[in-house]
């Protein structure tokens, strides 16, 4: 739209006036020849185009938007590029006067005196020095009048781009004049105060956030950046990370803008940059074998749901990445993707970390309190690693909270209610652990809803020297490195290798490779020393000719490494482990010091 059409009712009342005032018709275009205003006849042609809207031609007003001076056309049968008329019928323009309408020195539009009868033409003949002057007056209302417009529309345009940019700020936001009054507050604040915008404007700040520190900031003048704060209102208590910054009118603090977010939602988004998880798909995973290929396409199937998974195989067969995998590729992809590891975490610490804890629930406790991994996980997904580890009596607990989807923190009384897909994870036979009594058997079915088994690397052989391509240029990369490949024989023991350790074992082996490789290939020199052995980390058979004793010592050693691998290393797992033998715990360890199991 132009400038003249914007301010059209303008136009039209300068048009009026002039015609009036020194009785003549007046026509005023813009600067598209567009007619924005007019009298007599010109009136019913508002919107019509003056000299076919050619605004490279040659007629008067065409000529008039490229030009800076005012025209006098005292016959316009003499005057040859005159320009058609938009009168009807046999009606002429005998005389005019026009002139450009100027505005930082462009023209945006023209201002026509027009004599359409032998009177009017008798006075604009009679007063055109007067009446030239009048006109390029009447321009200059004009252009003031819309560039009044330009502006105001100019800070229409700013103040709507700012509430847009406040509206959508994830922060609550409050303004406060310099006596403490909340001048505006976004949809945000409204939610975290559980209040409507009306309620909250012209209220005073303490009423919301009493003795808020950001009253001190309208006195001193110096703002403050994500400090903690918690107010107490009759809805309840509000907990916030917030900021004040001051802003200034004239040499004074004339008010300050609060912004603040709830503490849990900061620790969920500080927890995600933390930890920050990579977002695997199913195409992260590597393998072709028939064997990955038919668990990574029950996954995808699985991702679609929203029930309990729980992925069970050897370690480093990547149960991790396939649980991330069915979470990036579900419905709540979206949402958190927390990680627990039920066996690294200290038994007395595990609770609180899983379930959070209110102020003073025990000595050491943090004053404010701590959020637990399942609410971190709210509309997310939930990653119980090495669940076989968790005690007995957290899970009863956990039990509690598949089956309702609400607990209790650690010290507190209050119902907290969570929505999260629990996807667990181990490499132990839990149900011999339930045979043994070290794992709860409701437990173990409320969690394998879904189960899915990860394929050990030993039995998807076709999958090794893809992995090895993949994991070298993963190292290449790494280390700035232009390994090329393997060496034949170096590529045949990678092959034939057991890889009980999987993936990981793997992957670490590459990695040394192309640390120790002294040409362009991993050679048997860049091969691990306990690969070209053949060492499995198993106990090996006997020697051929081995006395009984020495084949009776090697088969207690591999079976008590077999359950030690089932069950843990833990004193628990130890005492399950003596217990399925059928020996005391105080055996148990003296026969791990004389086989030299660690």
């Amino acid at each position: 739209m132009s400038l003249l059409m914007d301010i059209s009712a303008g136009v039209q009342q300068v048009a009026d006036a002039i015609s009036i005032a020194i009785g003549v018709e007046v026509e005023i275009v813009d600067d598209t020849l567009t007619l924005v205003g007019g009298t007599g006849a010109y009136r019913g042609k508002i919107g019509a185009k003056e000299e076919f809207g050619r605004l490279d031609g040659e007629y008067l007003y065409a000529r008039m938007l490229r030009s800076d001076a005012t025209a006098y056309i005292e016959d316009t049968d003499k005057y040859p590029d005159y320009g058609t008329s938009l009168l009807p019928g046999d009606a002429r323009e005998l005389a005019e006067i026009c002139t450009p309408i100027m505005l930082h020195g462009a023209v945006i539009g023209v201002i026509g005196l027009i004599a359409v009868q032998e009177e009017q033409r008798a006075v604009l003949i009679d007063r055109h020095e007067i009446m030239a002057v009048f006109v390029e007056k009447m321009a200059d209302l004009l252009a003031a009048k819309a560039d009044q417009r330009a502006l105001l529309n100019a800070a229409e345009s700013a103040m709507n781009e700012l509430t847009t940019v406040i509206e959508a700020a994830h922060e609550g936001i409050f303004d406060i004049d310099r006596n403490g009054y909340i001048k505006h507050c976004n949809r945000t604040a409204e939610k975290l105060f559980s209040a409507s915008r009306s309620a909250v404007v012209g209220c005073h700040i303490s009423e919301y956030m009493h003795g808020a520190p950001a009253l001190d900031v309208i006195r001193t003048g110096r703002g403050y950046t994500e400090r903690e704060e918690v107010y107490r209102t009759w809805k309840g208590t509000r907990h916030f990370i917030v900021t004040a910054k001051p802003y200034r009118c004239g040499t004074e603090t004339g008010g300050v803008v609060i912004s603040f977010r709830d503490i849990e939602e900061a620790q969920k988004l500080a927890y995600s940059i933390n930890t920050g998880a990579l977002k695997y798909t199913f195409d992260d995973i590597i393998g072709d074998d028939a064997a990955m290929l038919r668990i990574k396409n029950q996954a995808v199937t699985i991702s679609r749901g929203n029930s309990t998974v729980l992925i069970t195989g050897e370690s480093g067969t990547g149960k991790e990445m396939f649980a991330k995998a069915i979470h990036y590729s579900g419905l709540r992809a979206g949402g958190p993707f927390v990680t627990v590891n039920c066996g690294a975490i200290p038994e007395n610490l595990l609770e609180s970390e899983l379930f959070g804890y209110e102020k003073g629930a025990f000595t050491g406790a943090s004053e404010r309190g701590k959020v637990g991994k399942f609410e971190l996980a709210n509309d997310g997904t939930i990653f119980l690693d090495e669940i076989g580890d968790m005690p007995l009596h957290l899970q009863v607990k956990l039990l509690h909270v598949l089956q309702n989807m609400r607990f209790e923190r650690v010290g507190g009384n209050k119902t907290v209610l969570t929505d999260v897909r629990v996807i667990a994870a181990t490499n132990k036979n839990l149900e011999e652990m339930i045979r043994l009594g070290s794992f709860r058997e409701d437990l173990y079915y409320r969690l394998s809803v879904i189960p899915l088994t990860t394929p050990p690397l030993r039995g998807r052989r076709d999958d090794i020297r893809l992995l090895m391509k993949h994991f070298l240029a993963k190292y290449n990369a790494f280390m700035n490195k232009g390994i090329v490949g393997f060496t034949e024989q170096a590529e045949r023991i990678y092959e034939n290798h057991p890889w009980p350790g999987n993936v990981r074992e793997l992957e670490n082996a590459v990695e040394y490779g192309v640390n120790m490789a002294c040409g362009d290939r991993i050679d048997t020199d860049a091969v691990p020393a306990r690969i070209l052995r053949g060492e499995t980390g198993r106990a090996q058979p006997p020697e051929r000719g081995a006395s009984l004793a020495e084949r009776i010592r090697a088969y207690e050693r591999e079976l008590i490494a077999k359950r030690l691998g089932q069950y843990g290393t833990d004193s628990r797992a130890k005492e399950a482990v003596a217990r399925e033998l059928g020996i005391s715990r105080a055996t148990l360890y003296r026969r791990l010091s004389e086989l030299d199991i660690t």
